[in-house]
């Protein structure tokens, strides 16, 4: 992938100053999800792995909403006419597309507005941190349409966000989490109005871009790694990696500037 050229066919792309912009792009419907653009999502984020020049990605949608989820016409009512083999190779892709989104090593900040529910919650989850409004709504919605609350990982990293109550209580109810909500239960990193709200996640990934994005990558790994470690194991994973980044030449950028009082300039290596 040349992020300068890429021109996905499902969704939105821009890309400035190290930081990829996805945006989902059907503002008419909301900016619901296809097969088509689930599968091209999945493998975007699986060829990040290899893009050295995105140091960090926004995950934003058009038109005042993140996304209303599964498309009704174009997913929902396909899938009530498959066979069990057909319906879990979908949900595995679905799963396939957070695997790859945690996978990627650049951080990834949503940016949400509006309508946020379904797989739109799970892609907003499955981000690394949340730009929300005051307008933002928030809903998995699985059980409503007579699904389990577990789809895509959510019982997996939900309540490692917002604790396993809360979490409970969103995933067997399908219930609209407010903005408020969200962000006192740090499932929002913060709240900004509309207008900001894109900008302010641009911002925030600019600044990691800024900052030392090899390191960054080794942050998002233990991150994932450790959930289902033990401490002795997870800091004896914490000292190899901290290890490896004390061999990087940012390490002893960082140094030197501290030495001569001015900020360091990372370079990712």
């Amino acid at each position: 992938m040349n992020p300068e050229t890429f021109a996905p066919a499902h969704f939105g792309w821009s890309f400035a100053d190290g930081v990829a912009t996805v945006t989902l792009n059907r503002p008419d419907r909301k900016n619901p999800l296809t097969f088509e653009s689930y599968a091209e999502l999945r493998d975007t984020f699986r060829d990040l792995v290899y893009v050295p020049e995105v140091k960090a990605v926004v995950f934003a949608g058009a038109g005042g909403n993140f996304s209303s989820g599964g498309d009704v016409h174009e997913i929902i009512g396909p899938l009530t006419e498959m066979a069990m083999p057909e319906l879990l190779a979908f949900t595995r892709m679905t799963g396939d597309l957070v695997k790859a989104m945690r996978n990627c090593p650049q951080p990834i900040v949503a940016a949400l507005d509006g309508i946020c529910v379904g797989a739109g919650a799970i892609i907003a989850m499955a981000s690394d941190m949340r730009i929300a409004t005051p307008r933002t709504k928030t809903a998995f919605l699985f059980t409503r349409v007579g699904l389990a609350g577990c789809d895509m990982g959510a019982c997996a990293i939900l309540p490692r966000i917002i604790g396993q109550g809360r979490a409970s209580e969103l995933l067997y109810t399908g219930r609209m989490m407010t903005a408020e909500e969200g962000e006192r239960w740090g499932f929002h990193n913060r709240l900004v109005a509309s207008e900001e709200v894109l900008a302010t996640a641009q911002d925030l990934a600019r600044s990691l871009v800024a900052g030392p994005t090899f390191a960054h990558g080794i942050t998002k790994t233990q991150l994932n790694t450790e959930w289902a470690v033990s401490l002795e194991t997870a800091i004896e994973m914490e000292a190899q990696a901290q290890a490896i980044c004390m061999a990087t030449k940012d390490f002893r950028r960082a140094f030197e500037a501290f030495a001569a009082k001015r900020t360091p300039e990372f370079a990712g290596n």
